[in-house]
């Protein structure tokens, strides 16, 4: 399984890296959106479509969205929007699962909570791409939840005692959720004073960064939460010894669109 995860890995990281920081505008839109659509794939799956012609259907519908949102770009704001609400929503129903699966049990609804989860994926990457400073910032947000993954791993192995939300993903816990924190602020304390941010400044970003956090953690549980409901344990078999797309980018669908938001919230 090692073998298998660092051989992807070595594979999957030239590709995403050329991907996200030399390609530009359509390229990059469309590189995005092979991503999110094969997410879409997977999610049919978790929708507790089975057959292939339901959930490559669903697919192309996530794609031709995409197609809409890119040539009518005044949307952004509805589906980021949209997406906010999504998140907050999605933080009520973690915390309170199962009880909360009746709200979302059918298919119909788990089909539209997809589109609630990937499209503002895709919307915020692309406004943030548009940003003068749009590939650091795309980083900056990867760096983020990354760190907060390794964070939380190192801390919840060492002091998780309080379990996060046990009936959703029993190995999470609030002992994690701090060591994520701790480290995505300290990251972000770094990077303020290399680039001699304002006091004003450093409080946003560190407030920014910690908003992030959260909201990803929110993103990592809601796929578990809808991954136990469907009895699945990994979103797809795409990529051997990770798992599938949706696996790999669960936190990110969640942090990046928040992040676009509060750029836009401090341009203004």
């Amino acid at each position: 399984m090692l073998k298998q995860r660092i051989i992807t890995a070595l594979i999957l990281l030239p590709i995403a890296l050329c991907g996200f920081f030399l390609l530009k505008g359509a390229g990059f839109a469309l590189f995005i959106g092979l991503v999110v659509t094969l997410g879409a794939w997977e999610w049919a799956r978790l929708a507790g479509f089975t057959e292939q012609p339901i959930r490559v259907g669903y697919a192309a519908v996530v794609a031709v969205l995409l197609f809409f949102m890119y040539i009518l770009p005044g949307l952004a704001p509805w589906v980021l929007g949209a997406s906010v609400i999504w998140w907050a929503v999605a933080t009520y129903l973690v915390l309170t699962y199962p009880r909360s699966s009746a709200h979302w049990a059918s298919a119909a609804y788990k089909l539209v909570i997809g589109l609630l989860i990937l499209l503002p994926a895709w919307q915020g990457l692309v406004l943030i791409k548009q940003e003068p400073l749009g590939n650091w910032l795309i980083m900056a947000v990867m760096v983020l939840v990354w760190g907060a993954d390794i964070g939380a791993y190192f801390s919840g192995r060492a002091f998780g005692k309080r379990k996060l939300a046990p009936q959703v993903s029993p190995g999470k816990s609030w002992e994690g959720v701090y060591g994520g924190l701790a480290l995505s602020l300290l990251i972000t304390l770094v990077v303020g004073v290399v680039r001699d941010w304002s006091a004003f400044e450093l409080i946003k970003g560190l407030l920014g960064a910690a908003v992030i956090v959260f909201v990803s953690v929110v993103g990592d549980l809601t796929e578990s939460m809808f991954k136990r409901q469907s009895g699945i344990k990994d979103s797809s078999n795409l990529l051997p010894g990770h798992g599938g797309v949706l696996d790999r980018i669960d936190s990110l669908t969640a942090a990046i669109p928040v992040f676009a938001v509060l750029l836009w919230m401090a341009a203004s």
